[in-house]
């Protein structure tokens, strides 16, 4: 294993930082964002911006109008990315965006990918992802998935409520994950103004960094054509697998990348802030503090890094990806807590950027799965490893 970096993908890294610090950052302020993220106007003007420095949707395909990034390229890139909450979404590599695109790659027709795929990549369309449902329904667990689909002629109709859909708001598509007949699940392609879709709300939340928001989505006898299954009937939740394992390494990627500035911050406060004496960087509790950060820090790269790298090997990573999620998500979470506790005052108001990361990071250790089912199924897979060949029950 070689962590050396080429010199290309260390220009693109740089090309990016770059333009999050002059094209990004200056517009975080903007008054085009609400509690449900940023509005649709802004994130179109962040989209021109990328796309005018180059760096639109880069972890697409060449074919698609991507950069074609391997797994490894994109944790540098998309760690840049994220030291602005803005970031993300300026380069459409946010959520779920970012997994969509990754799916649609794998699993879409040529005709899918010109209508929903090709616009998505060049930055003009967003795409929302329903499977999420509330009790009894699909969550950490989606062998509950209570969302049906009953084959009906040459359409198949959909009937469900979907919640938690991050991006719902504003989407052009949507993919809907829903139960057959038999009990296999299947994945069907939807523009999201098609009739029986209803938005009944968006949900409050502790973050807001998702264009969008997070919504709560009813499908009421939705009709849906044959041609329009997305992939093969059947094959939903292996599906899904494919799109979850690069789609946790990514949000570790991105809020790696909130962690550092978040750290950042506390770094250059602490260096300058005076108290009894001298700087409070110099006060051994303060000093630990931003030292653990760096080993967190680190160690949540590596572990983004040693997983990008078995991926980009063709490994399916799906124990590798559940161990990275878990840590980086408590590593950076710890990272952004004690930044918190550096600022004091200035933390836990709008006068540093930290409590917006620290509000935002928070729902991480849940999303893309509560970091207790990644322990959970991380256990299964070690016990497994124990048995016998062929004793695996």
């Amino acid at each position: 294993m070689n962590f050396q970096i080429s010199n290309e993908i260390c220009e693109l890294r740089d090309r990016t930082r770059q333009f999050i610090a002059e094209q990004v950052i200056p517009l975080e302020d903007d008054a085009r964002q609400s509690s449900h993220g940023p509005s649709e106007a802004l994130r179109q003007d962040l989209v021109e911006r990328a796309r005018a420095a180059g760096l639109l949707t880069p972890h697409a395909s060449i074919e698609m109008g991507g950069l074609g990034l391997s797994h490894v390229a994109k944790a540098l890139v998309f760690e840049e990315a994220g030291y602005s909450w803005l970031g993300p979404t300026a380069m459409n590599i946010h959520a779920p965006d970012e997994g969509n695109i990754h799916l649609m790659e794998l699993a879409a027709n040529a005709e899918q990918k010109e209508r929903w795929l090709r616009p998505q990549v060049q930055g003009h369309i967003r795409s929302c992802f329903a499977m999420t449902e509330p009790a009894p329904g699909a969550g950490a667990d989606p062998s509950m998935l209570k969302t049906s689909a009953v084959r009906d002629g040459d359409d198949y109709v959909i009937n469900g409520t979907k919640w938690f859909i991050t991006g719902a708001e504003g989407a052009a598509y949507v993919i809907i994950m829903a139960r057959m007949e038999d009990g296999s699940a299947t994945m069907f392609l939807s523009d999201m103004d098609r009739e029986g879709i209803v938005l009944e709300r968006s949900m409050d939340a502790m973050d807001s960094c998702f264009t969008g928001g997070h919504g709560v989505l009813r499908f009421d006898n939705v009709r849906i054509p044959a041609k329009d299954v997305l992939g093969e009937i059947g094959k939903g939740f292996r599906y899904a697998q494919i799109r979850l394992a690069p789609a946790r390494l990514t949000h570790c990627m991105r809020w790696l990348g909130q962690a550092r500035r978040a750290h950042d911050a506390a770094l250059a406060y602490a260096s300058k802030r005076q108290a009894f004496g001298k700087a409070l960087a110099s006060h051994e509790g303060v000093g630990f503090m931003l030292a653990d950060n760096d080993m967190d820090l680190q160690t949540a790269r590596l572990h983004i890094w040693h997983t990008a790298w078995m991926l980009d090997q063709g490994e399916q990573c799906n124990f590798e990806s559940s161990r990275a999620k878990v840590v980086c998500s408590e590593a950076e979470w710890r990272v952004v807590d004690r930044c918190v506790q550096i600022l004091g005052g200035q933390g836990v108001t709008s006068e540093s950027t930290v409590m917006r990361t620290f509000t935002d990071m928070r729902a991480f250790r849940i999303y893309d799965g509560p970091n207790e089912v990644h322990r959970w199924s991380m256990a299964r897979k070690l016990m497994q490893a124990l048995k016998p060949a062929g004793d695996v029950a």
